[in-house]
């Protein structure tokens, strides 16, 4: 019986993985729904509230990245000598209830500590996931299991984009807050009851090898240096933080673009871009997690050169996508808007496609004992900056653009954004030429 902290060392059905895997993307999806349901609910919020677009974007950031990130360290070094599985439980339930607890706020700073609230338990979601299903997945699928799980993110950017608009629209946003906060409540302990803990490196010894003894996990200041001292690794979470500057804000910022510039009402707006977020990024994500897994059995450098040259051809079709109106104003509104939606689709999921590679790449940066302390490491790197600047870095410049630019401030913050992209590009390449020097198998 799993005692809350030594893994169950029976060997699993190779079906059972991808239970495992089921159940890690359906609790990954309500993490980013808690956290991304606040980009739908910016306009009602605001109007209550009487916030700019920069301290929308403070709340949207900092309140949720400063403990997220920080606290993300230690819960690591927690999960990689403790059980993952209780660690998932307990953030799933903590980030749920105070998700349920911002729909009770009475005005900014309520709200702003709620959003820290959801911030902690979070902290806790993601290091451990990748850690199982790198104890899960052989390293021939690791890239494709870890981009499978990235679908939480397009699932759950999109369910909260449609569920917290339609319910915002209909009931209120409050209401939004709480009902989705409550499901994660009620899915803990199924979780805990679904998902086991297995032997960590389990999946990396040959076919038909016997378990290996544990190996104690190393203090972690091994960890820090033995990563500190890989260039690749800081060019691959410096590469993916510029990305998530870009990739957070626009999707805070999306829903009140369409709204203010392309004239959308919130539920029109709940429909339009849950359905980009959706079916893009489910896209992106696993062509990425599959090119990758390919060129990297021929040469490590193919993991980040996929996001690299994907994020190159993104920046083009973003901005064609966001003067559609203009460009295609000729079909009318209906066709402008369908052919927007449809070129919205492309750089929604090369933007994302980066997920599998890189996290896939991050896990052969240590050792086993480390995996969880690293990707720990990277995701401080990644939404510290990615979360905290990305989404609050839009609201600010809308803010100061605003005098020139009036309710078009918004598109040319958004613009300005792109940048970000073409940085991440140059590093995840700069990444390609260090990453077989770096790999551990």
């Amino acid at each position: 019986m799993d005692d809350g902290r030594k893994p169950d060392e029976a060997a699993p059905a190779p079906s059972y993985r991808y239970v495992v895997l089921a159940t890690l993307i359906l609790v990954y999806t309500l993490n980013f729904l808690d956290r991304q349901i606040l980009g739908i609910l910016a306009k009602p919020i605001k109007d209550e509230f009487g916030l700019t677009d920069g301290q929308f974007g403070l709340m949207g950031g900092l309140a949720f990245a400063l403990l997220y990130t920080t606290l993300a360290i230690p819960i690591a070094w927690l999960a990689d000598r403790f059980s993952r599985v209780w660690i998932m439980t307990a953030a799933l339930t903590v980030w749920s209830g105070f998700t349920a607890l911002c729909g009770f706020a009475g005005g900014f700073w309520q709200l702003f500590f709620s959003r820290m609230g959801v911030g902690i338990g979070e902290a806790g979601g993601v290091a451990p996931a990748y850690s199982l299903i790198s104890d899960y997945f052989p390293k021939s699928q690791r890239a494709r299991a870890l981009a499978a799980y990235a679908f939480g993110i397009p699932l759950g950017s999109g369910l909260g984009t449609l569920v917290g608009g339609l319910l915002a629209a209909t009931y209120g946003w409050r209401t939004a807050f709480i009902v989705v906060g409550l499901l994660g409540v009620v899915l803990a302990p199924i979780f805990r009851a679904i998902v086991k803990d297995p032997p960590r490196g389990g999946a990396d010894r040959a076919q038909g090898a016997p378990p290996a003894p544990p190996v104690p996990a190393p203090p972690f200041g091994d960890a820090v240096r033995l990563l500190a001292a890989k260039p690749s690794f800081w060019l691959l979470s410096f590469g993916a933080a510029a990305s998530s500057v870009c990739g957070y804000g626009v999707a805070a910022w999306l829903p009140s673009f369409f709204m203010r510039s392309l004239g959308l009402t919130l539920s029109q707006t709940a429909w339009y871009y849950s359905g980009i977020a959706l079916f893009g990024g489910l896209l992106g994500i696993w062509l990425g997690g599959v090119v990758a897994d390919k060129l990297g059995a021929k040469s490590k450098s193919g993991y980040p050169i996929t996001p690299a040259i994907a994020f190159l051809i993104s920046v083009p079709c973003f901005l064609l996508a966001m003067n559609s109106g203009a460009l295609f104003g000729g079909l009318g509104r209906t066709g402008a808007m369908t052919a927007a939606f449809l070129i919205f689709l492309i750089p929604t999921g090369l933007n994302l496609a980066w997920l599998g590679p890189i996290t896939a790449a991050v896990q052969h940066l240590a050792p086993a004992p480390m995996r969880t302390t690293a990707s720990a490491l990277f995701l401080l790197i990644n939404n510290l900056l990615g979360i905290a600047v990305g989404i609050y870095y839009f609201g600010l410049v809308s803010d100061l653009l605003k005098p020139v630019f009036g309710a078009e401030s918004l598109r040319w913050s958004i613009y300005t954004g792109m940048a970000f992209y073409l940085v991440a590009a140059g590093l995840f390449f700069l990444a390609s030429k260090r990453l077989d020097k770096d790999w551990v198998d």
